[in-house]
């Protein structure tokens, strides 16, 4: 299968009605690793969460008409909280699959780091593009 490495995901788009809704650097700590020297203990982690929301221009000032981003940090919370995860590449497509469950939410993109994962870089680990909808066509 040959592999396209541009995806075409619109996080905001007038034209489609998406709004980009993020959280940046939310940092917890977590248990997380595949080590044995990783095990039993909580390590930091940072996340990025981008979000292709339904425009909230119809909503006016009404909060309970929109996607919150307090809403999607606490669902990532829990999703950390709920036990010890081997590989960031499982929590990553964990938490997107729980903020995918929100039908305004069209499109997620999460990047989980491990800060000093690697010894002389500043952070490794994964970002992911999950899809509540078919990809959206390229516009001209």
């Amino acid at each position: 299968m040959t592999k396209s490495f541009v995806t075409p995901v619109g996080f905001a788009d007038a034209r489609q009605g998406l709004a980009h809704l993020f959280v940046r650097g939310l940092t917890f700590e977590a248990e997380i690793g595949v080590w044995a020297h990783e095990k039993g203990r909580r390590q930091i982690i940072r996340l990025d969460l981008d979000m292709a929301v339904d425009d909230p221009r119809s909503a006016g000032d009404d909060h309970s008409k929109v996607v919150c981003y307090e809403w999607a940090s606490n669902e990532a919370r829990a999703v950390v909280a709920s036990g010890h995860f081997n590989l960031v590449e499982r929590l990553a497509e964990e938490i997107a699959d729980r903020i995918l469950c929100n039908p305004q939410v069209h499109a997620v993109r999460i990047r989980v780091e491990k800060p000093g994962a690697i010894r002389g870089a500043e952070a490794a680990g994964i970002e992911i593009v999950r899809l509540n909808t078919p990809t959206p066509e390229i516009l001209p």
